[in-house]
């Protein structure tokens, strides 16, 4: 199903500060939409696009975990009545764990995760889902502990790859993406902080989003 060549489809991008990175959150949010991969996104598609005249839709709250997202849903997924949802969560979860946080105490990433794909397939079962690898690099916030940094987030990426085949959503790898590119000029240059993207950071994750959605049909 081509999402992007119906008229007026609405793309909603959720998740943390990655995709939040300072969008507007007044009365011009849907169109000064921050500054990350979402807006590189919206950018390409909506220029190539521009006679459907797509609507794009950032979503995104710096510090949220998946349960975060679950309990802001109604509000922020289903009354905007999106025709794609694309989900970039988890290193909240992470670090919330690794930093021995009280709301880390317990991991609900999957659970949470599960509830939010059940729910959404009830409420939209129409709307196509798009899920994102979490990723990390070796920078400042995760190097004290990369090991166990590196165990967690691996093992949310496979949990994330299984409820994308689970739940028939496409599947968006991200961490080969950015070890590729830390090949090339140092891990910083990409997350500086092993978490959050630079300018070309994001420049790897729109090229892969859209290599991956175009593939799957969506666009």
């Amino acid at each position: 199903m081509d999402v992007i060549s119906k008229e007026n489809a609405v793309i909603l991008f959720q998740g943390d500060s990655i995709t939040d990175a300072n969008r507007d959150r007044g009365f011009l949010q849907n169109h000064f939409i921050g500054q990350s991969y979402v807006f590189l996104i919206a950018a390409k598609l909506a220029t190539d696009y521009a006679e459907k005249n797509p609507q794009f839709i950032n979503r995104g709250i710096s510090g949220n975990r998946v349960s975060d997202l679950y309990a802001r849903w109604n509000e922020d997924a289903f009354s905007l009545q999106p025709d794609a949802i694309s989900i970039l969560i988890g290193v909240n979860d992470a670090w919330r764990t690794m930093s021995e946080e009280p709301s880390g105490v317990t991991d609900r990433f999957e659970r949470a995760y599960r509830h939010l794909l059940e729910e959404t397939k009830e409420v939209l079962p129409n709307t196509r889902l798009i899920l994102c690898e979490p990723f990390i690099l070796q920078g400042s916030a995760t190097e004290g502990k990369w090991d166990e940094w590196q165990k967690l987030v691996g093992k949310y990426q496979g949990i994330v790859r299984r409820l994308a085949e689970e739940f028939g959503t496409v599947f968006v790898p991200l961490q080969d993406a950015l070890d590729e590119a830390a090949k090339r000029a140092e891990p910083t240059y990409w997350l500086y902080d092993g978490v959050h993207p630079s300018g070309a950071g994001h420049e790897v994750i729109a090229r892969r989003w859209l290599e991956v959605v175009e593939k799957s049909g969506l666009v």
